[in-house]
């Protein structure tokens, strides 16, 4: 799935939450105030829906709980630390109740937009059970992304510390694979794709349906022990934060989950090779958008305040994330997805909130992906992601290898270049143990290598230019800062 894409669809009908929150006046005095309104009225046609709610900061969970009981809802997991939960409802009034500004349901959006539509999962490249067996065998010859970064010059003097963990949001991490097992830490593992809260046993963050939560882990920390792949830090430890579900969606709940487990168990750094669902841009002033994005922003806010480097993928739409837009068609039923209007409230989450290290991708050439999103000060640094257009040996794809449950496979995309750059991120960390989240950021900007704007970017010879890279050499909006550099994290 680099970078999951929409493909889904759901035969239940769903009333829309609605669109206005309801205001008191004198003569509607005699009116039952829906916040406090009697459990016995409310009705339960099904389905049971997920919502996120967000309430005023300090509210205790004793007063988020009563409100969220009162209007016909039953609290799943609340977060004191940002005052936001998850809550569940059968009861198509709960939206209403709660306020459109305060509560708002992704699961209802995406079944509400596609009822009656053919089911389907959304596209993950990196599938399961297509895997080539490794067995005994050293592929690192065909791991052409690590000599673009030089991480086994890196490995010669530092292979990363025990003592960094990071946490890969993602589909889950297979816990039995040869090249893992190693670095993987099941006591900081969990699941968050079921529920929208925590759940640490093992089947909860195991992948299901996708390879990709695997893949991206080995990319950062495959063993470095002559056989199969190695990662670009295989000294550090992982964790499996499973935020992906069975039909290959990251709704917002997830990632608030997994966000919260991370800062709590005190990871250093998450790896976010995703957006969050059920759209590609979030916009800041949509009814019920803005409490997606105001719930994933706490939490993004809240994991960084509490020492974690959030590092996650700009996006395989290529689209200019400097000009934004909203999403031009139901993001769940799209495979073809471009923004529409032009709207600077829209965001890419969580690439684009202010914390993150936002990365694009690049090929063996070290030039743009043709895939890659892209956009002067939207993205922080790019990374090895493939284009299987360029083959840098007759031997090996133009992908990325990288670990898949029962073996080794191949995959592109800025999911793919991502873990590199938390890789990296996670040998500064080693080397730099004292460094706090914002110090790690601007480290990984200083080690990188400058790539200057391409002087001709006519990827399929057509004498037009495929993308416009504005900026300059040491800064723009191809590559931000520039290339990550193993060698450079571990020496400088």
């Amino acid at each position: 799935m680099p970078l999951l894409r929409r493909a889904r669809a759901v035969a239940v009908s769903v009333v829309l939450l609605a669109s206005g929150s309801t205001v008191a006046s004198a003569t509607a005095a005699a009116q039952p105030d829906p916040f406090t309104a009697p459990i016995a009225s409310c009705v339960q046609p099904g389905p049971t829906l997920r919502y996120l709610v967000v309430f005023d900061q300090g509210t205790s969970q004793p007063i988020a709980e009563a409100q969220i009981a009162a209007a016909c809802g039953t609290s799943t997991v609340y977060y004191p630390q940002i005052s936001v939960a998850v809550a569940t409802s059968p009861d198509p009034t709960f939206g209403r109740r709660m306020g459109a500004d305060r509560a708002y349901s992704a699961q209802a959006e995406a079944i509400s937009k596609l009822n009656g539509a053919v089911t389907r999962k959304k596209v993950d490249e990196t599938g399961m059970g297509k895997a080539s067996r490794g067995g005994a065998v050293d592929r690192t010859v065909e791991q052409w992304d690590m000599d673009l970064i030089r991480a086994a010059e890196a490995h010669a003097i530092n292979n990363g510390s025990r003592d960094v963990v990071v946490g890969v949001l993602d589909s889950g991490i297979d816990p039995s694979h040869p090249d893992l097992v190693g670095a993987l830490d099941p006591g900081l593992s969990a699941g968050c794709a079921t529920s929208g809260r925590a759940d640490s046993s093992v089947a909860a963050w195991s992948p299901t349906t996708s390879a990709h939560g695997t893949h991206v882990a080995g990319t950062i920390a495959a063993a470095d022990d002559g056989r199969g792949t190695t990662g670009v830090a295989p000294g550090v430890r992982i964790a499996s934060v499973k935020v992906v579900d069975d039909d290959g969606y990251i709704y917002p709940e997830y990632a608030v989950c997994g966000f919260m487990w991370a800062a709590v168990h005190g990871m250093t750094i998450t790896n976010n090779s995703y957006f969050i669902d059920p759209w590609v841009f979030t916009c800041q002033n949509q009814v019920g958008q803005r409490v997606v994005y105001e719930a994933v922003r706490r939490a993004v806010d809240y994991s960084s305040d509490s020492g974690v480097l959030t590092v996650a993928a700009a996006g395989n739409s290529a689209t200019d994330l400097s000009k934004p837009g909203r999403d031009s068609q139901s993001p769940t039923n799209a495979e073809e997805l471009r923004p529409r209007a032009l709207d600077n409230t829209c965001l890419v989450l969580p690439a684009q909130l202010r914390s993150v290290v936002a990365v694009s991708s690049v090929g063996a050439d070290k030039v743009k992906t043709g895939y890659s999103s892209y956009g002067l000060g939207a993205v922080d640094l790019t990374a090895p992601g493939g284009d299987r257009k360029q083959v840098p040996d007759d031997a090996v794809d133009g992908c990325v290898l990288s670990t898949v449950p029962a073996g080794y496979d191949y995959s592109c995309g800025t999911s793919m270049a991502t873990p590199h750059v938390s890789g990296v991120a996670a040998l500064l960390a080693s080397v730099h143990p004292e460094a706090t989240a914002p110090q790690l950021s601007r480290m990984l900007n200083d080690q990188s290598e400058t790539l200057p704007c391409p002087a001709d970017y006519d990827l399929n010879g057509t004498g037009a230019q495929d993308a416009y890279c504005m900026g300059y050499s040491e800064y723009n909006g191809f590559y931000g800062h520039g290339l990550v550099d193993a060698l450079a994290a571990v020496t400088r």
